[in-house]
């Protein structure tokens, strides 16, 4: 069967992971890391695409991004894939694929779950006990979206442009969000809309985004299992 083209539409921000084949290592060290940011900002400026967040973990990426083309997203994690999978190959003299199959990505209603994206993408490495503050990983936004650090691939999301009228307030006030755990049935709505491929959002934007895109966005709820007599 062939596979539904991946919901797009233009303008509204994107959940995205990219794991390593196997949940294998897709990065060796700093200089890998590095790499990928590189052809990453590459390809967001030739597709059209901000990014708002992310995170490089050692076998996965998490990305929160807006499209501003039509299949930009695509076009751009084909563009990063291709181009980083070659100089790792060649690098570590190896053939093959790098990455787990196609990408996945929900897309994400920005006034309930934006910030939701953005702590959840950070805090990754917290959550895998690798370090005890999101400041203390070197490969994630939280420099740029939380303490000022500049960086050409970070593109704000107008939602965090209003959190002050100044970077000062702005990185306070971003700071302030991390004070507080997220709910657990939260992180289940991330995880399970990530894996399905659907809308992290409330039912008004569920059925904002099937009219628009018309597709269905929500998981079938399966009936009960008609009993053998």
């Amino acid at each position: 069967m062939a596979r539904l083209p991946r919901l797009c539409p233009v303008g509204i921000p994107q959940h995205i992971i990219q794991r390593g084949n196997n949940r294998q290592p897709c990065f060796a060290g700093d200089e890998d890391f590095a790499a990928y940011a590189s052809w990453l900002l590459k390809a967001s400026k030739l597709y059209s695409v901000d990014v708002h967040a992310w995170v490089f973990m050692t076998n996965h990426v998490h990305l929160l991004a807006t499209p501003y083309e039509a299949n930009a997203v695509s076009k751009m994690m084909q563009y990063v894939g291709r181009h980083y999978v070659r100089d790792f190959n060649y690098t570590y003299r190896r053939t093959g694929t790098l990455w787990e199959g196609r990408f996945k990505s929900c897309l994400v209603q920005e006034n309930e779950y934006l910030f939701y994206c953005y702590r959840y993408i950070e805090l990754n490495p917290v959550r895998a006990m690798m370090v005890k503050h999101p400041a203390d990983y070197r490969w994630s936004s939280y420099h740029a979206n939380a303490l000022g650090v500049e960086s050409k691939l970070c593109s704000p999301h107008p939602l965090y442009l209003n959190l002050g009228v100044d970077a000062v307030s702005r990185e306070a006030n971003y700071r302030g969000l991390f004070d507080a755990h997220i709910d657990s049935r939260v992180v289940d709505d991330i995880r399970g809309s990530l894996q399905k491929g659907l809308v992290l959002g409330n039912d008004y934007f569920k059925d904002a985004i099937a009219e628009l895109t018309g597709r269905r966005v929500r998981q079938v709820k399966r009936g009960p299992k008609s009993k053998v007599v």
